[in-house]
């Protein structure tokens, strides 16, 4: 997949209410893959619900959105498990990871549905996270950052074109943010993919070759 199209598309919360003037809504535009994007704003100016749409989570908006050229609206759920698996990965604000299961399981439930990390390379990654002594801890015992952590790493561990990061980095440090930024771009280059990045002004170190303000 090489382009997402988002065509004159307004949520239905804003819809009517006068507050619509943004650099995206209700705009024609293009995402690229291999093409970095920084979508900035405020709380409550749809960031989430951006990311939502196109990963098919949420139909509450009016116009179109297209993955090249297949209309959201018009994919099949088996066309859908699709993309999620193989085209688009997604790092959700709210994580949405496994409470019950630990770091390591987390991580690992995602990467049996393609097996595209090896075992080896999966845990490499929680050393480089500095994670590597709770791998095997129950991820409701972690804190807010280090389960974003989990969250991020959990994303990479799948084949994708572009992958959607919504405020992915709100609890982590400098230091932290450097590192997994770090490999987080090691993946990009490797799939030659690109990144959605959504903040509520911090830019992150990233090249963005378009900035939109909501």
């Amino acid at each position: 997949m090489d382009k997402i199209q988002v065509n004159r598309v307004l949520p239905d919360f804003i819809s009517g209410t006068g507050n619509s003037v943004s650099e995206i809504w209700s705009k024609e535009l293009a995402f690229h893959r291999g093409k970095n994007y920084l979508i900035r704003a405020s709380s409550g100016k749809g960031k989430s619900s951006l990311l939502s749409y196109i990963f098919g989570e949420r139909t509450d908006y009016t116009g179109d959105i297209l993955l090249d050229q297949a209309k959201l609206n018009t994919l099949t759920p088996a066309q859908w498990i699709k993309v999620r698996r193989t085209k688009i990965s997604c790092v959700f604000q709210g994580l949405r990871l496994f409470p019950d299961l630990t770091a390591i399981e987390n991580v690992i439930v995602k990467n049996q549905l393609t097996d595209h990390k090896t075992p080896v390379e999966i845990s490499d990654l929680f050393v480089r996270i500095g994670l590597e002594e709770k791998m095997k801890e129950k991820v409701a015992r972690l804190s807010f950052g280090q389960q974003q952590r989990v969250a991020i790493i959990r994303a990479l561990c799948q084949p994708f074109d572009f992958i959607l990061m919504d405020e992915p980095f709100s609890h982590l440090d400098e230091e932290n943010i450097a590192v997994v930024a770090g490999i987080v771009k090691e993946e990009l280059a490797r799939k030659d993919a690109g990144l959605l990045l959504s903040t509520l002004g911090e830019e992150y170190p990233f090249e963005y070759q378009q900035t939109f303000e909501l």
